[in-house]
This record gives C-alpha cells, sequence and structure tokens, in this order.
C-alpha cells in the first residue's frame, strides 16, 4: 500500500464510521499519512482524529477509537496502535514493500513528481495548476540565485509553471553552478515571491558544481551556509557523500546481481528496514512539502535520511558464499534499486548528479 492508497484508505474508514452512524462530521477531502513522530510507531501515522475532534464533539483519542476498527483488518493493514492524543500509527502488511518498490521503480526519478504519481495529490502544494505562473525574485546573491534555481525545479516537479528573475546576475554562475534566470531587473509588479536566503559567507564556486550546490541548499534558509573543504571529503562525516555514496552502490549491485545471473523483482522483503521504506514512501510528500514552503533544504535532508536508511541495508542484498539467487534477492535488490532511484531523483532536482560510480 502506497502513501496515497494509504490516505485513501483512512477516508473511506471515515466514510464507513459516518454510515454506520459513529462519527457525525464531513468527510474530508484528503487525510495527511506520514512516518510517525516522537512516540509513535508502525510504518506511517495519520492526525485525522484530531482533525475531526472538534466538528465530531468528541475528543481526539475517542475518535480514533471509533476509526480503529474500520482500519485494522483491511488488506495491507496489518496494525493500528492509538499514541498520544489521538494519533493512529498504522503498520502494514508484508505485501506493502513490494506495491511501493513497484510504484518508485514504474515512475523512475520522477516519483513523487505531480506527472508521475498520485501521491502528489495527498498535498495542495502544488501551485499554478490553472496555469498561472509562480515568480521568484531574489536579490544579486548568488545563494539566493542558487535557491530560486532549486525551488523553481521543485515547483515545476510538483506542476507548476515558475518564472525567476534577480536583480543582477554573473554569467559565470550559469557556467559554474548551472543556474539560470529568466529575467534581471528590479522586482516586477506581479508581486513575486522574494527569495532571500542568508548570504554565503564566502565563495563556493571553488568547490565546483556539486558540493556548491549542496552547500548552499542543504541547510535552511535562514541558516548561514559552511563553505570549507568538508563537502568534497570521501567520507561517512559528509552528508552529501553519504548521498551519492548510497546511490552509487545501489547501481553497483544491479551491475553484480547482472553477473550472478538475476534481476530486481518486486516482492515482499520480510526482513525489509522500516526506516527505509517509511522514507521512500515520504518522499512524494517532502516534495510537495518543499515546493509549498520554497524550501529546497528538505529534499537534502530527506536525502540524507534515505542515504542513511538504506546503507546498512544495502550490503544484504546478494546472495552470499554458494548461496543462489532467490526471490528474496530479487526483492531485495528491487529495494535497493528503488533507494538508488529515489537519491537520483531528488540529487536531479537540487541540480546535483547522481554518478554511477564514486
Amino acid at each position: 500500500m502506497t502513501p496515497a492508497e494509504l490516505s485513501s484508505t483512512v477516508l473511506h474508514a471515515v466514510r464507513r464510521a459516518v454510515d454506520a452512524g459513529e462519527l457525525d462530521v464531513t468527510v474530508p477531502a484528503r487525510a495527511v499519512v506520514a512516518p510517525p513522530g516522537p512516540g509513535g510507531c508502525g510504518d506511517y501515522a495519520t492526525n485525522i482524529a484530531l482533525q475531526l475532534a472538534r466538528p465530531a464533539g468528541q475528543p481526539p483519542y475517542r475518535v480514533a477509537e471509533v476509526l480503529r476498527p474500520y482500519l485494522v483488518g483491511i488488506d495491507g493493514v496489518a496494525d493500528v496502535v492509538l499514541t498520544g492524543p489521538g494519533f493512529l500509527n498504522i503498520s502494514l502488511g508484508g505485501a506493502a514493500p513490494a506495491a511501493l518498490v513497484e510504484e518508485i521503480l514504474s515512475a523512475g526519478t520522477r516519483y513523487g513528481c505531480a506527472d508521475a504519481s498520485d501521491a502528489s495529490d495527498a498535498s495542495d502544494a502544488s501551485d499554478a495548476p490553472d496555469g498561472s505562473v509562480v515568480r521568484l525574485h531574489c536579490p544579486h546573491d548568488l545563494r539566493a540565485v542558487v535557491v530560486a534555481d532549486a525551488v523553481a525545479r521543485v515547483l515545476r516537479c510538483q506542476g507548476a509553471l515558475v518564472r525567476v528573475t534577480a536583480e543582477g546576475f554573473d554569467r559565470e554562475w550559469t557556467a559554474a553552478l548551472g543556474v539560470r534566470v529568466d529575467g534581471v531587473g528590479p522586482a516586477p509588479l506581479s508581486l513575486p515571491v522574494p527569495v532571500r536566503p542568508v548570504p554565503a559567507p564566502a565563495d563556493p564556486l571553488p568547490l565546483g558544481r556539486d558540493a556548491a550546490r549542496w552547500a548552499l541548499l542543504h541547510p535552511a534558509a535562514h541558516d548561514r551556509p559552511r563553505i570549507g573543504d568538508e563537502h568534497l571529503a570521501q567520507r561517512e562525516g559528509n552528508p552529501l557523500f553519504r548521498v551519492r555514496y548510497a546511490h552509487a552502490r545501489s547501481r553497483a549491485l544491479t551491475r553484480n546481481a547482472a553477473d550472478l545471473g538475476f534481476a530486481a523483482e518486486p516482492g515482499p522483503v520480510p526482513d525489509a528496514p522500516q526506516d527505509l521504506l517509511a522514507a521512500l514512501g515520504d518522499h512524494p510528500r517532502v516534495l510537495a512539502a518543499a515546493a509549498a514552503h520554497r524550501a529546497p533544504d528538505r529534499i537534502a535532508r530527506h536525502l540524507v535520511a534515505v542515504a542513511d536508511a538504506a546503507l546498512p541495508f544495502l550490503p544484504t542484498v546478494l546472495p552470499r558464499g554458494g548461496e543462489k539467487p532467490s526471490a528474496a534477492h530479487r526483492a531485495r535488490l528491487a529495494l535497493a534499486e528503488a533507494a538508488g532511484t529515489v537519491l537520483a531523483g531528488g540529487l536531479t532536482l537540487l541540480g546535483i548528479d547522481a554518478p554511477n560510480h564514486l
């Protein structure tokens, strides 16, 4: 069950409770599902009970108690646990990874984009569905231009039309960092969205395109970026290295599996790491939130979470010793490829290369 399907399942449970007379509410248009927060458990959690408590005239925990029986036992849902004031924590069944992996591999690096997955329907973050243009405007500052360029990429992946203007622009920025603007000059009269992150304390161009863009995009806009050689270090302490290494390792596994005579095939992965599945399933929501808040740093941090969840799993994918490839190996390989796909797609949105070899 994908996050979008789980969201629909939650809404269906609400509808059944209303039809049974146990809740007197209007069924909402959407139900947010996301990885559990502190104190939560399972694969996903939803705050739908808190959302419905006031219109239902009941405490959130009581609403959650009403909804739980309508979720338990549904195909793909293994268990539902109530925590906190009324969060529904949902554990998915063993077939869930297969559906998620199949969705990711089918969409490719466009997974999570508006035209590649229904998962984006779970958010109202996509701008300008009517064809109007989102106008971003930034000062004559390299970090501002890089952030605006990344925001534009993310908005376009969510279906928006975007125009970027800047008060000044140096041509070397295009050659060095791959950024572009659609116009240079004062802010247009059409109430543009200002893009004004804290400027970098030093020139990032000596780092090269990929490390410089990461250095400028990984911190939140209100944080001052660090510009130093740590972004070039080929070691685990460098988040960019971990993300790119996890991607390269996933691609190497595909090549190694081909040498052993087997390929990926989505299927149940009994020992699949739940943090990895949750991070992969959360990717569409992260893209939508990054677009809504003009915050590409959310994508960068999400990619680090995906990589950190994937790296311990990748060594378990291939057969060991005289072991012959089995359905379990093919399913693990498919999960590894899905992780690599998400990492490649996210890096591409940030304007950073995802090499197959490191």
